[in-house]
């Protein structure tokens, strides 16, 4: 997967069901997050993916579609600058580069490995059992932002920055800081919650000519 989606993917799934009081520590508002989010089934939006910093001091900018249904699906479809598709259908993840014409296909991991925002917003994790949270400098207009850090050590980044709406508790903004130095930023638009995706959504179908490996073996 990309950075962000597969190192890392924490919400946007999130009717706010606790009071403005609730949410005037770091702590009430992770918690009111957690409510939201157990309230939502699925949802789709448009998204815009940027990488700054790391190893080699990259900047990338990429865009594309996404649909998320619990427990377990996603559907990340990259447009822009190059096609790229990221597939759970809640027991395997599927990453396809058309360019590469390779499939690499993997196990989705059970609810308590889940290491990634990506499966994190697919229902495989929770902001107040898996974090510990403060408030964090927002830099999208109109949110407050609330950072992660991790109760456990992660392979793929250091924490994550939420920054939602502070009324409605919608995610409109997801960034992580990487073992690297690097910031990816996913920033989400048209977003449209429990409109009853179908199952199909999620049925990834192998293309002709491709090299598939699952769990690092050549097929």
């Amino acid at each position: 997967m990309s950075r962000l989606v597969a190192a890392a993917c924490a919400a946007c799934l999130l009717p706010a069901l606790a009071g403005a009081q609730d949410r005037q520590t770091p702590e009430g508002l992770a918690q009111a997050l957690q409510q939201r989010y157990q309230g939502i089934r699925d949802f789709s939006a448009d998204f815009v993916q940027t990488y700054r910093g790391g190893v080699l001091r990259l900047e990338t900018r990429e865009q594309g579609t996404v649909s998320v249904k619990k427990p377990g699906r996603m559907r990340w479809i990259y447009v822009k600058p190059e096609r790229k598709e990221f597939v759970s259908d809640g027991l395997k993840v599927y990453s396809y580069i058309p360019l590469d014409k390779q499939l690499i296909v993997s196990a989705v991991p059970p609810d308590n490995e889940a290491q990634t925002p990506a499966l994190f917003l697919a229902g495989k994790g929770d902001f107040v059992r898996d974090f510990t949270p403060s408030f964090a400098e927002s830099t999208t207009a109109s949110t407050v932002a609330l950072k992660l850090i991790p109760r456990r050590a992660e392979p793929d980044y250091d924490y994550l920055v939420v920054s939602v709406d502070p009324r409605t508790l919608q995610i409109r903004a997801l960034a992580t800081r990487d073992r690297q130095g690097g910031l990816s930023t996913l920033t989400f638009s048209n977003l449209k919650e429990n409109t009853g995706i179908s199952d199909k959504e999620f049925a990834f179908r192998v293309p002709r000519g491709v090299d598939v490996i699952t769990d690092g073996l050549r097929n």
